[in-house]
Parts: structure tokens; sequence; C-alpha cells
């Protein structure tokens, strides 16, 4: 461990090591609101998948995705600003992280089976997912930290934790 840095600072995106004594560990405190944070993500995710097969109007799937994964923007705006446990906070990061990577890929096969009439849709899926963990992920980790700063930190650190740990072993 590095003495004498005292601008270094750890942060959680799963608040796992802080408010440790604060929070619950195993109980949902708040089982609406995490419901509702994958309800949104999931069903938007969905009747992409399978708004072909359900329905044939594309506009009505298109205004369809883009009202729930608004109200899922909605929905993570109102989570973030309550007290959670750390089950809670884990459901929330995850779905969080998660959902715009499946927008992502939607993104590549989208534009590899040269649907590009879905495109505008994988777009606004990609965009409001980012958004929400990009603004997230600000928030927790200040806006004086970069998340290059961070991310050089952590690296840093495991390469240390690494390199330390084989010299004990040698």
């Amino acid at each position: 461990m590095l003495t004498g840095d005292t601008n270094d600072e750890d942060v959680s995106l799963f608040d796992a090591e802080e408010d440790a004594g604060k929070r619950s560990k195993k109980n949902i405190k708040h089982p609406v609101a995490s419901f509702f944070h994958l309800f949104f993500r999931v069903s938007a995710t969905l009747v992409y998948l399978f708004c072909e097969l359900v329905s044939g109007s594309f506009i009505a799937s298109m205004v369809t995705i883009i009202l729930l994964l608004s109200c899922d923007f909605w929905t993570v705006k109102g989570a973030g600003k309550q007290q959670t446990s750390d089950s809670e906070s884990r459901i929330f990061w995850l779905g969080l992280i998660v959902c715009p990577v499946i927008w992502g890929i939607f993104a590549f096969s989208t534009l590899f089976s040269f649907k590009v009439k879905w495109m505008p849709v994988v777009i606004m899926g990609l965009v409001l997912q980012g958004a929400n963990l990009y603004g997230y992920v600000r928030c927790k980790v200040g806006a004086k930290t970069s998340l290059k700063n961070m991310a050089t930190n952590y690296f840093g650190r495991q390469f240390l934790k690494q390199t330390l740990s084989k010299e004990e072993e040698s």
C-alpha cells in the first residue's frame, strides 16, 4: 500500500466498503424501486427482441421502446437519491452496467444485419442507457476525480499488488 499520497481515493461502484454500518446487508428496503429499475430496462430489451413477432408496426414498437427507456431514465434518477441496502446497490449498478452493454451489442448486430430502420431506436437505447451509467459513475466518483485517473489508480494498484505478491513468493 502506498503511503504519503493524500489525494488518492478508493471509490467502489458497488458501495460494498462504504457505509457498511448504516446499511442492511441482505434486506431490500425499496422493493418497488428495485423492481421498476429492472422492469423498464428488461421490458425495453424484450420489446426490441420480440417486436417483429408480436407487432408488425415499426412505429408502435419504436414508441414503446422509447417510452420504456424514458420511464427507466426517470425511475433511475429517482432511485439514486434513496438510502439503499448492499443488495439494492448491487442490483442498481449491475442493471446500470449490463444494459448499455446489451444495447451496444444490439447496435453492432443491427449494423451488421443491415436493419437500418432499427438503428435510430438502438442508438436511442444506447444513448439513454449510457447517459444513466455515465451520470451515476460521475456522481459516484465525484466531479473532481476523472474516470481516467480512477482507472489509472486502480490498475496501478493491481499491478503493484501482483508485483509484491510475486516478490514474496520468490
